[in-house]
């Protein structure tokens, strides 16, 4: 008989051993997770550009002359500041310079002719009126006193004539000064010059319509900027005027600046191979913030449509498609998949209205193998727990 029980209990350790191999063996292993808590916080509604926009400034004018010529003087180099009305580039004018001259002269001899026949006009026209006089004493014959008035009177005709001619000398002296100005090219305000194409010498010629060609003077207004940005056409419709806007730039990482809305263009744009877009412009909140930006740099738009402020939240990472998320219960290690409800949402935080609580720890790390419902999982940062193992 005690040899019967020693065999039984023999085969019952070598069965407990079996299955404790066993199961040691095909043990699971706790998945390392990610975890972030439940809390309270402001979540933002928020619309971005699809592609980079661009620094822009208010006042750009690429110039050119308004007529085609040699080049015979320039005023100004890249880089420079200059005044509004300052001559940036100026065309061989001498000829129209010369017509000016011509016009001046010949204004001034008419203007002296006008005078001469003004002055014989007041002496036709006393003389005229004395022999009125004359005649009314019985002195002067009617046929005397009548040719004297009509003289007088075609002399004072020959004076207005002689002014209008005058003023049509003056009118002349305009009209060459206009050719003139239009081989100088002025700074039509404040700015900075961009860039020059031409030198001394060299001809230029206005840009043939429909014809784009370089600017002789590209001239930048940079003491106002704005972003101009492409919105994705679904998007657009949210978007109002004064909305509150923060900016970034690619060549100011880290840093954003606050700004507004201040216009949502009134058409789509359709480029081929691109998405439908909108171009929304902000303006800087902070001019003087913006003080060493450069026309040209790339820029983004993150425009706040709505905000809610002290709300649940959690990142928005974490939630998966249905709005469903991994809770660690820190109890047994053990992974729960919970519905939940949201409200607002953007690329970092989402709104939680139902089915979390503050405090509760969620995987965001949910694409990693082997997360999902029933898992033990351990907190990637704690050392202790990748020792453990479940059954």
């Amino acid at each position: 008989m005690g040899k019967k029980l020693r065999r039984i209990f023999i085969a019952v350790l070598v069965v407990v051993v079996a299955v404790g191999l066993v199961r040691y063996f095909t043990r699971k292993k706790p998945v390392p997770v990610v975890l972030e808590k439940v809390e309270y916080g402001r979540v933002e509604s928020i619309v971005s550009n699809t592609r980079a926009g661009t620094v822009k400034a208010c006042r750009r004018a690429r110039l050119a002359p308004a007529t085609g010529g040699q080049i015979a003087r320039l005023a100004v180099s890249e880089g420079d500041k200059v005044k509004a009305g300052k001559v940036l580039m100026e065309l061989w004018n001498e000829d129209l310079s010369a017509q000016v001259k011509l016009a001046k002269s010949e204004a001034a001899a008419a203007m002296a002719k006008a005078e001469e026949a003004c002055l014989l006009a007041e002496v036709a026209e006393r003389e005229a009126e004395r022999l009125v006089e004359l005649l009314s004493k019985g002195i002067a014959a009617d046929d005397s006193v009548d040719r004297s008035v009509t003289n007088a009177k075609a002399q004072k005709a020959s004076c207005r004539a002689a002014r209008e001619g005058a003023k049509v000398s003056a009118a002349r002296i305009d009209v060459a000064e206009a050719a003139l100005e239009r081989t100088i090219l002025r700074a039509p305000f404040d700015g900075s010059v961009a860039e020059v194409n031409g030198e001394v010498g060299e001809f230029v010629t206005p840009s043939p319509p429909g014809i784009p060609t370089p600017p002789a003077v590209d001239l930048i207004d940079t003491s106002c900027l704005f972003i101009s940005a492409p919105i994705d056409e679904v998007d657009a419709l949210s978007i109002k005027a004064g909305m509150q806007v923060r900016i970034s730039l690619d060549a100011l990482p880290g840093k954003q600046f606050q700004g507004k809305v201040t216009r949502i263009a009134p058409y789509v744009l359709e480029i081929e191979k691109q998405a439908r877009t909108v171009d929304v412009e902000a303006a800087f909140k902070n001019p003087e913030e913006y003080e060493n930006l450069i026309p040209g740099y790339s820029a983004d738009l993150e425009i706040i449509l709505e905000v809610h402020g002290n709300v649940l939240r959690l990142p928005t990472e974490a939630v998966l498609e249905g709005n469903r998320v991994f809770v660690y219960q820190s109890a047994d290690s053990l992974l729960e998949e919970r519905s939940i409800k949201t409200g607002l949402s953007n690329w970092k935080f989402t709104e939680v209205t139902s089915g979390l609580t503050a405090g509760e720890q969620i995987v965001v790390s949910v694409e990693r193998e082997g997360v999902e419902a029933g898992s033990y999982a351990h907190p990637e940062d704690s050392p202790v727990a990748v020792a453990k193992t479940y059954d």
